[in-house]
């Protein structure tokens, strides 16, 4: 018993000398365990002042502006009711030695006290813009001449959701600024001509790039190019002759032809000479040619004699992801395609040794033997000079023309001039300094 009113003491004596120093300790204040960050409240604060560019436009008001007014007031608004600031105005400047020019200043307090922090904030006059000027392709050499396939009288497969003109117009606005010379073929009459040497509009035909916006089928031109022994093998029925005699063009003239997506060539299109062929899926103005089309142009491209081949050749690897290098030109042309693709007729690496073909652009990372994407230049055994080039995507529909604009940037790599900053009076700083009553 006694044992147990000994502990109960124990209890009551520590228990007491824990409540009396309890209560002689002085505990710091609360701001001073978790003090607010001044410099932190003072950006957010300018950041949302200009959310919708407010600040941005009062900045350059005159200074007897009541808008200068307004924006004291909603500085006060958004800090606590215990916060002192002071915003300060310099003109950045571009032509002295000295940086900035004071221009004016509005606070809630005469003193902000010695405890403060304060945060900076740029921004530019709405009037200011900002001007990128690409250099143009062949500016420096030859060529410098885009063609887009725009024919009227041609059907397209496999661009499910577009027509070829929906995607010549958007390949247009997206790659006629990195030319000297964009060319709309606006019907296979026309594409004879350019595969005949003929300039449309005084452009050089020479070292051209060529966009066939027609998926997997390529137009053919009536008349010659549709003729026996140049563009229709006979003893095959087959219009896979044409394609043979366009890889020699694209030699000849050292062109880059470029193929959107699915299988290149795999049928020719033109609704005067097929008015009642179908590709099988009623599509009118199409002919089957099949695989046997892109075997005779890889041919025709390497100066080989025409032979009907109608081996299929691409692979399906799957999903595809951009390499690393085009993901930098994505930044570097503000040209953003999805990451991440499926690849079907993807072409084998073999066809670099037996056609001559050097890659150098891979729009995607091969496959195992499978090449997604890829842009080929020709180079002739025992020559070191390019002779015609080829750009395949092998992906399935529906195409992404972001990326036949991408690979070709990839590969040309032309420069982006932007516009100094030279323009006076266009920036100002603007500076936020805030103090706490009672300190921090």
């Amino acid at each position: 018993m006694m044992r147990t009113i000994e502990i109960f003491l124990v209890i009551m004596i520590i228990t007491s000398a824990f409540i009396i120093a309890s209560f002689f300790t002085v505990l710091p204040q609360p701001q001073r365990v978790s003090p607010i960050n001044l410099r932190r409240l003072a950006l957010t604060t300018l950041q949302t002042l200009d959310a919708r560019y407010d600040l941005s436009e009062i900045m350059f008001k005159p200074l007897d502006d009541p808008a200068w007014e307004e924006l004291r007031t909603a500085i006060s608004t958004c800090l606590p009711p215990n916060m002192f600031f002071n915003l300060s105005v310099y003109e950045v400047l571009t032509d002295s030695e000295t940086l900035y020019r004071f221009i004016k200043s509005i606070s809630n307090a005469e003193n902000l006290g010695l405890d403060t922090d304060a945060s900076s904030y740029l921004v530019a006059s709405a009037n200011v813009t900002f001007d990128v000027t690409p250099e143009k392709i062949g500016e420096f050499g030859n060529g410098g001449t885009l063609y887009i396939l725009n024919c009227s009288d041609a059907n397209g497969w496999w661009i499910t959701g577009y027509t070829a003109r929906s995607l010549a117009e958007d390949l247009y606005r997206l790659l006629s600024p990195y030319f000297i010379r964009t060319v709309m073929v606006q019907n296979t009459t026309d594409f004879g001509k350019i595969l005949n040497g003929t300039a449309l509009q005084n452009e050089t035909l020479q070292n051209a790039v060529v966009i066939n916006t027609f998926g997997e089928a390529a137009p053919i031109p009536a008349g010659y190019y549709a003729s026996p022994g140049v563009g229709y093998d006979q003893p095959q029925g087959s219009y896979a002759r044409f394609f043979h005699t366009l890889g020699q063009r694209v030699r000849q003239y050292n062109w880059t032809w470029v193929s959107i997506v699915g299988y290149p060539l795999y049928y020719v299109c033109n609704t005067g000479l097929f008015p009642t062929s179908h590709n099988t899926w009623g599509i009118y103005g199409m002919n089957h040619v099949g695989a046997a089309g892109l075997n005779a142009f890889l041919g025709g491209l390497d100066s080989q004699s025409y032979s009907y081949n109608s081996t299929w050749i691409t692979g399906s690897p799957g999903v595809v992801y951009l390499n690393s290098t085009t993901l930098y030109y994505c930044n570097y042309y503000g040209i953003y395609p999805a990451p991440y693709h499926t690849a079907t007729r993807a072409l084998p690496f073999y066809i670099t040794t037996k056609y001559h073909l050097r890659v150098t652009t891979y729009v995607f990372d091969r496959t195992g033997n499978w090449m997604p994407g890829a842009v080929y230049r020709h180079v002739a055994q025992g020559a070191t000079n390019i002779t015609g080039s080829f750009f395949a995507l092998g992906l399935t529909r529906s195409p992404d023309i972001r990326l036949t604009a991408l690979g070709l940037l990839s590969d040309y790599k032309p420069r982006l001039y932007r516009s100094e900053y030279t323009a006076s009076n266009t920036s100002r700083l603007v500076v936020l300094q805030l103090g706490q009553i009672g300190g921090t």
